[in-house]
């Protein structure tokens, strides 16, 4: 399973080192500010002919097989969730960070998770912009190119690198610019990196010591919830619940602590 997953990331990674900043936009899905791209369904087909050839059995859900909207991504999910013979489920995002794909930023790459029995079991987030390669199997630890990682040490919000996203629907972004005023105070610093994949993978290795976000899909988390979790972390819902592949409202972290501490400043910023 990971070295298949590991392929299929690169050979989509490769794809997108070669068309950064020259995709033609096709169109926008839900809103203005979610983007497809011709080398989108590429990357995704890529990855899902890697895995098929072989795994034929095994069943996959990318994102842009599924219609656009947080409704859609929801009921993708539990259908593939509820109806899977061989137990196994490839969730990938293959181009997590499209608008920064698009304006040539080198934030963006494929996200690819696999879960069994709607446990994910394996995860591997490629950047093929700084070769730097994160990968997890459920009790064997993460690593980003062969070598462990942990989790960054931070004790208190104060000492926290905090990311959060920039979620496409407004009424979502209107709550998480609710969070702002009442977070940056209380952290060292926050930054919006435009891929979620990517600031999970750097709250696995302590290059952040969080991020939390709104309304996202399975392929957005899947992987990198693996990748936190083996390296020490936590990762759960704004409610401090379990996080699973339905969840749509998340913040990892080092755990610990700060976790608790982020969570306690969202619902006072009434986000939770």
């Amino acid at each position: 399973l990971l070295s298949t997953a590991i392929a299929a990331s690169q050979k989509a990674g490769e794809i997108i080192l070669g068309n950064a900043g020259g995709a033609e936009v096709l169109k926008s899905k839900a809103n203005s500010r979610d983007l497809l791209t011709l080398i989108d369904p590429l990357c995704e087909k890529t990855i899902r002919e890697t895995v098929l050839a072989t795994f034929p059995n095994h069943d996959f859900l990318g994102e842009e097989d599924t219609p656009p909207g947080k409704e859609a991504s929801a009921l993708a999910i539990d259908a593939k969730l509820s109806n899977n013979p061989s137990n196994y489920l490839w969730i990938v995002d293959p181009i997590d960070g499209t608008s920064n794909f698009v304006h040539g930023m080198p934030l963006c790459m494929p996200s690819i998770a696999v879960a069994y029995k709607g446990e994910v079991v394996v995860g591997v987030i490629h950047d093929p912009h700084r070769q730097e390669t994160f990968t997890a199997v459920r009790g064997r630890g993460a690593y980003m190119n062969n070598e462990r990682i942990t989790v960054g040490q931070q004790r208190s919000i104060g000492d926290a690198i905090v990311a959060m996203g920039s979620p496409p629907a407004e009424e979502s972004m209107k709550v998480s610019l609710a969070a702002l005023p009442i977070l940056m105070p209380k952290v060292r610093t926050i930054r919006m990196i435009g891929s979620a994949a990517l600031m999970l993978a750097w709250v696995a290795n302590g290059r952040l010591t969080a991020y939390w976000e709104y309304d996202l899909s399975s392929w957005d988390v899947a992987a990198g919830s693996i990748l936190i979790e083996e390296a020490g972390g936590k990762i759960t819902d704004l409610e401090d619940g379990r996080w699973g592949l339905r969840t749509r409202k998340i913040c990892g972290s080092n755990g610990g602590r700060v976790h608790e501490e982020i969570l306690e400043a969202l619902r006072e910023a009434g986000v939770v």
